[in-house]
């Protein structure tokens, strides 16, 4: 099987898998990402494209939200699928560490992501975090958990470790103090900073709005 019919075929398990998922963690979520992941690629020519495609493909084939935040769900997922496929064990296990390591896990959190593929994605899939489609995924995701909007009186947690961030309960507003508008600044590619710069003074044009409505402000 050629690296290409690997990917066409990654490409139609994950959309046959999360097709019509209403939390914002759906195939085209997986999609967008993908895109973004080869056209960064395109601009930092040392990265391994077959790599960073799987990567993208799989990178929430089993996300720790929607599995008891166990780490290691999607990982041996996207295992289980490559190895049908026939992958190469080295290429797996490129995968399987991008998908370990590719989660936000807190403000104070380092990152630990050391291969270029693994950064590529990491920064596509945090792209697809902010801007316009950031804010309607963090509220598709609110509303599918019973998440309250605003709540003027929770403020925002500066997480230190991952169990606080895993753990905490607020409104969607504070996503975006805990998360979104710390994503610019986490970026490791010049070609993602670039892109996620209007995308984040968006956001913080979209907050602005939304206090003044909020106060009733015409």
């Amino acid at each position: 099987m050629t690296n290409q019919q690997i990917i066409q075929q990654t490409k139609d398990y994950v959309e046959k898998q999360f097709s019509g998922e209403g939390t914002g963690h759906d195939w085209w979520h997986m999609y967008r990402v993908w895109k973004l992941a080869k056209h960064i690629t395109s601009k930092e020519s040392k990265a391994d494209m077959f790599v960073v495609e799987l990567g993208a493909l799989l990178h929430d084939i089993a996300d720790w939200k929607f599995n008891d935040g166990d780490m290691e769900a999607g990982p041996k997922a996207a295992h289980k699928w490559l190895e049908s496929l026939g992958v190469n064990e080295d290429i797996i296990q490129a995968v399987e560490d991008i998908i370990r390591n590719v989660s936000f896990k807190g403000a104070q959190v380092k990152q630990n992501m050391n291969s270029l593929e693994g950064q590529i994605v990491s920064d596509a899939d945090k792209l697809d975090a902010v801007g316009a489609i950031g804010i309607a995924r963090t509220f598709a995701y609110g509303g599918a958990h019973d998440t309250p909007i605003y709540d003027p009186n929770i403020k925002p947690v500066n997480h230190k470790t991952f169990e606080e961030y895993k753990n905490s309960k607020s409104h969607t507003i504070n996503h975006f103090y805990e998360k979104l508008l710390l994503l610019k600044d986490k970026l490791y590619t010049q070609t993602a900073r670039d892109i996620a710069t209007h995308r984040h003074e968006f956001m913080q044009q979209y907050l602005d709005e939304f206090y003044k409505e909020w106060d009733g402000e015409l």
